[in-house]
């Protein structure tokens, strides 16, 4: 294991592109450079895109390297597609894989590692067929699916959060889906409210530090906004129209205000595969619309130059009123449409790197972006800041091999320098969270996996958040490779 030196940006000369970077493009010969990378890939890269059989049963890891830190102990729970295959037919984009929950557990002395698939009717029926039939974000409807609504496509593999005792298993399209927290079984769909079953709900809700969750639903132009309580009873669903059908993956959210960014990649058919009916148009620039929490009806819009994402970092407003949060960007949008189809495929895609950005939206309705030049993805912070200024940004780093990280950093905004740990080439590095031991945003644990190609095993690793260039305080291995996940959570014991 190897540390990288800290990433340098200067605070002069990141207040100075705040103030140009509005008329900022990626240029051309970036994109090439980018794009070149897909031949570097490690040779053993698919690991990370293979099929998952069966349930993991709960095991105890090995210790690597390190110790447990004192008073660390709860659950990591991680989401993400671990089926793509079968005899009858594939899926045709990473995104449509079955969901499989993850729990890596730490009790104080040790970390015990167990996985199940979240019981779909997508997945039964594509089990009783024997092929992946039931139409996604990139594959194709088969001949017979029985589908009467959302639910029935759900693949419940995006993200998984604590609500209450139990954990929701996220998608987009459709409702959550209640896991028990303890053995990780299947217990169906949660609807939120009379009349609203089978309504669409993000996998990225945004949660305040009381535990009231905030979410979009959406349908082309049209929306809903949920507000939950912490127990995930529901306060309210509020309809919303949209300036434009723009793929939403993601939101942020401030104390005060929702903030939905609005990018150049719009619905234009209702057709399967969902990516199918998505067009590109640039020329129509990033929008972005800020909604008042109090009351939605106050909304402001804001215009920035175009750009493709999937993740945004945690909002936060100044003294001013300007609003600041974080983006992983990318020039277009090649790895849903391309990139993530080709790794199910065995196949090495063109590869365009996401490059953290700090977007700032000014009370005078300017729109303004600065690029940190450090390309990045999974923008997380200390939880218990959700909508408040914050200094640090986690995300994962390094994407030189391919489009996984094989390192996890610390992105410090008074300083313009990201602190990065190399897990090197033979990693594929995963979201790291945050948690907590202390009082200060950077008194905790950074807390993740990955997936180790020359052992063949899943690893979880503890690093302090103060010292990421200090790499894994410790480091458990599990019996198994687990394909590469997307979301997570860490639930404190």
């Amino acid at each position: 294991m190897t540390t990288a030196p800290p990433h340098t940006l200067s605070r002069r000369s990141m207040l100075a592109g705040l103030g140009v970077a509005a008329g900022t493009t990626i240029a051309a010969s970036q994109l090439s450079i980018e794009r070149a990378f897909a031949a570097t890939m490690p040779a053993d890269w698919q690991l990370g895109f293979r099929d998952v059989e069966s349930d993991i049963a709960p095991h105890t890891m090995e210790l690597v390297q390190g110790r447990m830190p004192a008073g660390l102990a709860g659950d990591l729970y991680r989401n993400g597609p671990a089926k793509f295959r079968r005899p009858g037919g594939d899926v045709g984009q990473w995104f449509d894989g079955d969901g499989m929950i993850r729990r890596y557990r730490l009790d104080g002395a040790s970390a015990t590692m167990s996985a199940r698939f979240v019981d779909t009717p997508k997945r039964r029926v594509e089990a009783q067929a024997q092929a992946m039939i039931v139409p996604g974000f990139g594959t194709e409807p088969g001949a017979g699916v029985p589908l009467s609504n959302n639910d029935d496509a759900s693949s419940a593999n995006t993200n998984v959060i604590p609500v209450g005792k139990e954990l929701w298993a996220l998608w987009e399209a459709g409702s959550p889906m209640r896991v028990a927290a303890d053995t990780l079984e299947t217990r169906g769909f949660k609807t939120l409210g009379e009349g609203l079953a089978h309504m669409p709900f993000l996998a990225h809700p945004r949660i305040e530090a009381d535990g009231r969750i905030w979410n979009l639903g959406q349908s082309g132009s049209q929306a809903i906004v949920w507000r939950l309580s912490a127990d995930g009873s529901l306060e309210a669903a509020t309809p919303l129209a949209l300036p434009r059908a723009s793929y939403i993956h993601d939101f942020t959210a401030t104390a005060r205000h929702l903030v939905i960014v609005l990018q150049p990649w719009i619905y234009t058919q209702n057709t399967f595969p969902i990516v199918d009916g998505l067009s590109w148009q640039p020329d129509l620039g990033t929008q972005v619309l800020v909604l008042d929490k109090d009351d939605l009806s106050q909304q402001r819009l804001f215009e920035l130059p175009p750009f493709a994402f999937f993740h945004l970092g945690d909002a936060w407003e100044e003294s001013d009123g300007t609003i600041r949060f974080e983006a992983c960007i990318e020039p277009d949008p090649t790895f849903a449409t391309t990139t993530a189809r080709a790794l199910v495929a065995g196949q090495r895609g063109p590869v365009t790197l996401p490059i953290l950005a700090q977007i700032a939206l000014h009370a005078d309705r300017r729109g303004e972006m600065v690029r940190t030049g450090i390309a990045a993805e999974f923008p997380r912070a200390d939880h218990r800041r959700a909508g408040l200024a914050r200094r640090y940004t986690i995300h994962t780093a390094l994407y030189g091999q391919g489009p996984v990280a094989r390192g996890v950093g610390l992105f410090d905004w008074n300083s313009g320098t990201s602190t990065i740990h190399d897990f090197g080439p033979g990693q594929m590095v995963e979201e790291f969270v945050f948690a907590a031991d202390g009082a200060g945003e950077a008194d905790g644990w950074l807390v993740g996996t990955t997936l180790n190609l020359a052992a063949g095993a899943t690893e979880l690793h503890v690093l302090r958040a103060g010292d990421v260039a200090g790499g894994p305080v410790a480091t458990w291995r599990g019996g198994h490779a687990l394909p590469i996940s997307f979301h997570g959570s860490f639930v404190a014991a």
